[in-house]
């Protein structure tokens, strides 16, 4: 007896996801809800659960095909699973792993399920996977563990290359090796690169710069991020200052958070804002809804909460849909200063960059050394004007040097 699997719905408008990857193959047991594959849409990777208990029966697609809402992509058999079960293409897997150097088999306990690119990667940098502690869904190891593994070990070869007869030597490569890699652009790369593409295509994109000291934001939360953290069990973080700054600056300048739509200005009396993380598959940007009436617990709960979904991949459909406005931290990456590109139908991003100490020509006249930051606007000019971009920015501005304006609404 064999229960099918199906596509789940993948949220309002989606019809189609791409096969990312099968996360089992066919003979191998599965547990009721496990995850057996995962799905690629245009905006979110998920992961698509097994209905029974039993063992993986055949698949119907290839990873890196497209399938659609409702269709069926594989089978569930009953039973509990065997070595003598397991399907040629599995077998053929295990020789593949059995002909690679010994310095990739794992030392010892359980070998963990490996996705077909974090096994890649085992190979190549000759770790040991049984002891790598996975970040991902229920422990699962990501490609970000084995690099990180990798780098910790020294990241030794996996084999050292044999030498060669005397006899048929040859010149010795000048430089290192040139091998490339060819890898599938998976739906959501596409998806993102069609949509900052179009943007430039349809957005009259400018850019307005200005700089602000985080000398009273950084003792402010040093002074309270203890008593912060045990009242409401989160961290404070500059995220909760610079959302609250927007959400300041747009209600005086609320063509910052509108949008075109066809010949109408939509204007927007709320505030969701869309925050750029980081994932094991790429940028996402989850929204953080009515980001105006939050408190900086809230927020910052909110933030922390999307960000770790993120990273462990459950994210849904409903956490990436909206948004208004959007905050991108390449700070937190190194970044000094760039233009980030807007969100479409959105029609502004504010950039936050990494904070370091320059030297400063105080009210007096004297010159000190003050942690400074710079912060980027890029915004649709056939909505925003230029005098508008830059009272945005200065009211942000103005209200992280200057905190106490978050509480009075200055």
């Amino acid at each position: 007896m064999s229960t099918e699997v199906k596509v789940p719905a993948l949220g309002e408008s989606i019809t189609e996801a791409t096969i990312g990857e099968w996360l089992k193959q066919p003979g191998e047991a599965v547990d009721r809800d496990e995850p057996i594959a995962s799905l690629e849409t245009d905006k979110v990777a998920l992961e698509v659960p097994a209905p029974v208990a039993g063992v993986m029966g055949e698949t119907m697609f290839a990873e890196g095909d497209t399938v659609n809402v409702d269709q069926v992509i594989a089978r569930i058999e009953a039973g509990s699973g065997s070595a003598a079960k397991t399907a040629p293409a599995a077998e053929s897997k295990k020789a593949e792993a059995a002909a690679q150097p010994s310095a990739a088999a794992p030392a010892s306990g359980d070998m963990p399920t490996l996705s077909p690119a974090v096994r890649r990667l085992v190979l190549e940098h000759g770790v040991d996977p049984t002891k790598i502690s996975g970040s991902g869904k229920d422990g699962r190891l990501t490609k970000e563990d084995v690099l990180a593994a990798a780098n910790n070990a020294g990241d030794p070869p996996a084999v050292a290359p044999a030498a060669a007869p005397a006899q048929a030597a040859a010149p010795a490569p000048s430089g290192g090796t040139r091998a490339e890699e060819r890898v599938r652009m998976s739906r959501l790369r596409k998806t993102v690169a069609k949509r900052l593409k179009s943007a430039q295509d349809t957005a009259a994109l400018l850019t307005t710069f200005n700089d602000c000291d985080m000398t009273e934001v950084m003792e402010t939360r040093k002074k309270y991020k203890e008593l912060f953290e045990k009242k409401h069990g989160v961290r404070l973080g500059f995220m909760g200052f610079f959302t609250k700054a927007v959400a300041l600056a747009a209600r005086d300048v609320p063509s910052v958070n509108a949008q075109i739509d066809g010949d109408e200005i939509v204007y927007h009396n709320y505030l969701d804002v869309s925050v750029a993380v980081s994932a094991p598959n790429g940028l996402v940007v989850p929204v953080v809804r009515n980001a105006e009436s939050m408190s900086f617990a809230e927020i910052e709960s909110s933030i922390g909460d999307l960000g770790k979904r993120a990273k462990d991949g459950s994210l849904t459909m409903a956490d990436m849909e909206g948004g208004t406005f959007t905050i991108s931290n390449g700070g937190v990456f190194g970044s000094l200063m760039s233009t980030p590109i807007i969100n479409p139908p959105q029609s502004a991003v504010l950039g936050l960059h990494r904070i370091e100490k320059r030297p400063v020509v105080m009210p007096d006249g004297s010159i000190a050394a003050r942690p400074m930051m710079y912060l980027a606007l890029s915004y649709d000019h056939r909505l925003i004007d230029g005098r508008e971009a830059v009272t945005f920015l200065k009211i942000v501005k103005e209200a992280i040097e200057d905190p106490a304006r978050l509480l009075i609404d200055l």
